[in-house]
Formats: C-alpha cells, sequence, structure tokens
C-alpha cells in the first residue's frame, strides 16, 4: 500500500472496535497517525494509535478531545464520524419514548456535529481537510420495526453531510458519507442475538429477516469491517480529490433504488 498518508493527522470516533478499528488500522497502514476515541478502553494491550477514552454525546468531551489532539500531533486532516449505534428497543413507535429518541439523535448526529463545529475552523485555516460520516443504508431505507429512531438520525446526518459539503468544499475540505449496510461485527452479533431472544427465533432466522427486510442482499452475506475501511481509506486519500457532498452505499446491492 502507498503510504500516501504520511504526514496526516485522523481522527477516528468509535474507533476500538468493528468498523471504526477497521478504519483506524486502514488509515495507519497508509502512514497516518490515528487517534482513535471511544468511552472505554480497547481491550488490546497493544495498539498503534493514541487513544483517548470520551463520551461524545457529552457536550464538554468535544473541546478535551480536540485541545489534547492539538496539543499532541498539531492539527486534525482527517475526521472519520464513526461514533454511532441504537440501544432502543424494537417494537416500532409505540416503543419508542422520548428518551430513546433524544439518546439516538445524540449518538448518531449531534456528536458529529459537535466535533466538526470544533474541527472545522482550523481546517478552514490551512484550506484543506477531510470529514468523512459514517451512516447507514437504514437512513434511505428504514427498518421501523427495530431501528426507527437509528434510521431517522442517520437521515438526519446524511441531510447534514450533504449541506456541510455545501458550505466548507468551497474552503478546500471534502465532506462525504459513507453508508453500510449488514457489516460482521461484534456489535452486530449481538443485535441478532438481541432479536432472537425477543422473537423466540433462531439468530439464522432473524438475521435472515433482516436482510428480506432491506430488500435482501444480491451478494449473499454482510460485508466485513475492512471493506468499508477500504473505501473511506481511498476517499480520504489524494486519489479522491475530486469528491465530496456524496453518500456511497456500501450494502452488497440491498438498496433497491438508484
Amino acid at each position: 500500500m502507498d503510504k500516501e498518508l504520511i504526514g496526516k493527522v485522523a481522527l477516528v470516533t468509535g474507533g476500538t472496535k468493528g468498523i471504526g478499528k477497521a478504519i483506524a488500522e486502514r488509515l495507519s497502514e497508509a502512514g497516518a497517525v490515528v487517534v482513535v476515541t471511544a468511552r472505554s478502553r480497547p481491550t488490546e494491550t497493544q495498539t498503534n494509535h493514541h487513544f483517548i477514552a470520551t463520551d461524545l454525546t457529552i457536550a464538554s468531551e468535544t473541546d478535551k478531545v480536540v485541545s489534547e489532539i492539538n496539543e499532541k500531533f498539531g492539527s486534525i486532516d482527517i475526521l472519520v464520524n464513526n461514533m454511532g449505534g441504537s440501544t432502543s428497543p424494537s417494537g416500532g413507535l409505540a416503543a419508542l419514548t422520548d428518551e430513546h429518541w433524544e439518546s439516538d439523535l445524540q449518538l448518531n448526529l449531534q456528536s458529529a456535529v459537535r466535533i466538526d463545529r470544533a474541527i472545522l475552523p482550523q481546517m478552514a485555516d490551512k484550506k484543506r481537510g477531510v470529514i468523512i460520516h459514517i451512516s447507514s443504508v437504514t437512513g434511505t431505507l428504514p427498518v421501523y420495526q427495530s431501528l426507527g429512531g437509528y434510521a431517522v438520525a442517520k437521515a438526519a446526518l446524511n441531510n447534514y453531510s450533504k449541506s456541510l459539503s455545501k458550505e466548507f468544499s468551497p474552503k478546500g475540505i471534502r465532506v462525504a458519507t459513507v453508508s453500510p449496510g449488514m457489516v460482521k461485527t461484534d456489535t452486530m452479533d449481538a443485535y441478532l442475538q438481541s432479536l432472537a431472544e425477543t422473537s423466540g427465533l433462531g439468530v439464522e432466522q432473524v438475521t435472515q429477516n433482516l436482510m428480506d427486510s432491506l430488500g435482501g442482499i444480491p451478494l449473499g452475506r454482510m460485508a466485513l469491517p475492512e471493506e468499508i475501511a477500504e473505501l473511506v481509506g481511498f476517499l480520504v486519500s489524494p486519489k479522491a480529490s475530486y469528491i465530496t457532498g456524496v453518500n456511497y452505499i456500501i450494502d452488497g446491492g440491498s438498496n433497491p433504488s438508484l
């Protein structure tokens, strides 16, 4: 792999497991200095990445992260907003309280807005930078039965990301969105197990049901985290210098629309 990111500082939120971990490793392999954030420290004792324990759903935590990175590494060149998820229950609209809606919005939208707002001024001063928002195919293809609040928050993130690209691309900052479908991660495994326990069905059956709710997966399997990371690695590289304002759906062909 070309060391095309040498000299760049990259921040990956939610970067200690799953898609975030794969992205952090991909950027590091390309030569970037990588900083990862998460609520809890990674279990691995050896890591090439600088870790900052933080909860970005708390507004005051954002400035702490940016200050520490600036002090240790200088300004941030690449920001991958991978933090996201949902703890809301299945069951559609009736199952979701105001607290569930607020939690999904804080985790999947507001955390990205805050970290972008903190980092964009220094990118604008340099007239360069790349911001990638990790969204979800559910942002355009909602699964109301189990991911209603999450899907709405990701749809909002998609709109926000497009708006941000219109405002900041003229200032030399590229902004893009990556929307994975089903990805084989520990979090996905736990989610499917939870659905199985709730429904009384087997894990294989609820997995197939979820695939069917997305319209099926023509490639016949979930994505690997490394496949999502490879797309992100390209988008933040000089090879993608004319790409901004787009939402890349990477879902094995599930989405039925163009």
